[in-house]
């Protein structure tokens, strides 16, 4: 173990622009929702027909988490349940980033050769997550206590948060030993993630059963605000021993740059289908555009199938119906379908800018160079990414309108009349998106070493839109976020102007940074 120390401080440095940023963004995250619960059901009475509609809601349940009462705290800690699975991400992509990629980069090896011990790398990637994921919890503490919540249920919220990311801190440290790349090991780590999602979405959907075969699960079943059930955390406690105590055994039986999985060697000749740049590319991106094609579709549906309840959900408060009324539509349901359909649209643009970012993997990791030495340009190279970034998100919106508006259809009965409107919900976020494949090829081209700081562009434009109204931002604010100028569809106005506006914004920023791309020296 010696060495860890500085290892710590090396990877604190490291991350010492990203750690406060994804921090304060999650731990802040409840008390916004406080401001929001509290003018949005100002009354008891408003918050006991919020509860008993949702206990009626399966879909609800099972996207966000159980709900256990009626008290503001319980509402506000029920609606912030999807921190329970945002924090054990954001604790996969730290451990892994600080061992396994540390790996691939070959800098483990030359930090190896000097004195510091066989573990310290892991130790010390395990106490930056651990120690970020608990400071997140106790800013979720801060947070609840700030706005006049009781001490107990806000520390028992913090709790659930810092217990269910140790758990997944664990994970993540077990899939860098078992994964040949990082790349691959991040895919193990969120394949059990996904799996612990759904097993809890399932069970609170269901009799609850399944759900307590989840450390997401568990976090849930803390009941901050309504009875705390403060022994659960032994559930956590000991699944995060187990899996940091596998983690340290496998890193012992293996050398340092291979994974417990070996890597498959690829065929002799290359296969007919890979034919150039672009079929390369396809192989690259099938993957992430099917998982994120199909979760979003799942995703839409389930809220869609909710949206015909959303009227008994959301009781007769005319702060609701006046928040929703932002987001479009004649009706509190066409404004809830409104409104579910501008937060997929910033998940389809959260795919866009991955698939950007991955040019930039391949550039930092050589492999672009490889390829441009042949007879392919480098903006061939680069026009082979975007054409999913491009293109995926509207594959991926397309399958959204259509699983949203089919069950929303369904629903109420009229498939015919509501499948358009919602359709056409969905293919109009299109230009929003891709603005922000716009900054990220900008970024790229310009400032490469910067290119990752795209996301919080993203985090800021999740900000404007889903709080920036509840909080009262000023309109030449919220006009900052490319989804501010889309239709607020379906029931409401169309207008082509702003979204012909908006697309000729896109294509000027991708051709700026395409430019600058092409001015520039590989990296790497």
């Amino acid at each position: 173990m010696t060495g860890t120390t500085q290892l710590v401080r090396l990877f604190l440095r490291r991350d010492r622009v990203v750690a406060p940023l994804w921090i304060l963004a999650m731990g802040l995250v409840p008390l916004l929702y406080a401001v929001s619960f509290e003018g949005l059901y100002p009354t008891a009475a408003d918050r006991q027909a919020f509860y008993q509609a949702t206990l009626r809601t399966p879909a609800e349940l099972a996207l966000v988490s159980p709900i256990f009462g009626s008290d503001l705290g319980a509402l506000v800690t029920w609606r912030a349940g999807l921190l329970l699975t945002l924090v054990p991400l954001a604790a996969i992509l730290t451990v892994i980033r600080h061992t396994r990629a540390e790996e691939d980069a070959g800098r483990t090896e030359l930090i190896g050769a000097t004195a510091v011990g066989h573990h310290a790398g892991l130790a010390a990637a395990l106490v930056v997550t651990i120690g970020m994921v608990v400071t997140t919890g106790l800013v979720g503490t801060v947070s609840l206590l700030a706005t006049g919540f009781a001490v107990v249920g806000s520390i028992a919220f913090g709790a659930a948060i810092a217990s269910v990311g140790t758990v997944f801190a664990g994970v993540g440290a077990v899939a860098a030993q078992i994964g040949p790349r990082a790349r691959l090991a991040r895919g193990y780590a969120l394949t059990v993630l996904a799996v612990a999602f759904a097993l809890r979405a399932v069970g609170d959907a269901g009799s609850g059963t399944l759900s307590w075969l989840s450390p997401i699960g568990w976090s849930a079943q803390l009941r901050p605000f309504a009875d705390e059930r403060w022994w659960v955390t032994t559930l956590s406690a000991g699944a995060a021993a187990v899996t940091i105590a596998t983690a340290v055994a496998l890193a012992r039986a293996r050398d340092v740059g291979s994974g417990l999985v070996a890597d498959r060697l690829g065929p002799a000749s290359a296969p007919a289908s890979l034919t150039g740049v672009f079929s390369l590319a396809w192989r690259q991106h099938r993957g992430s555009l099917a998982a994120w094609t199909v979760g979003l579709g799942v995703f839409a549906a389930i809220l869609g199938s909710a949206a015909n309840s959303v009227g008994d959900q959301l009781g007769g408060s005319e702060a609701v119906a006046d928040a929703l009324a932002a987001f479009g539509g004649n009706s509190l349901v066409q404004s809830y379908v409104a409104a579910i359909i501008s937060i997929i649209g910033i998940a389809a643009a959260a795919y866009a800018v991955s698939a950007v970012l991955r040019a930039h993997t391949e550039e930092e990791d050589a492999h672009a160079e490889w390829v441009v030495s042949a007879s392919v340009g480098k903006v061939r190279w680069l026009a082979s990414h975007l054409t999913f970034a491009i293109a995926g998100p509207a594959l991926a919106m397309l399958v959204v309108g259509l699983a949203a508006g089919l069950t929303y259809g369904t629903g109420v009965g009229d498939v015919g009349s509501v499948l358009p409107g919602v359709l056409g919900a969905a293919l109009s976020q299109l230009p929003a998106v891709w603005v922000l494949v716009g900054v990220a090829v900008v970024l790229f081209g310009a400032l490469p070493a910067w290119s990752t700081a795209v996301w919080a562009v993203v985090a800021g434009v999740v900000l404007l839109g889903q709080v920036g109204e509840v909080i009262g931002l000023p309109q030449a604010i919220l006009d900052i976020s490319p989804f501010t100028h889309v239709p607020h569809l379906p029931g409401g106005h169309f207008s082509a102007v702003p979204l012909a506006w908006t697309v000729s914004l896109a294509v000027v920023a991708v051709a700026v940074g395409a430019a600058l791309f092409r001015r520039r020296d590989l990296r790497g």
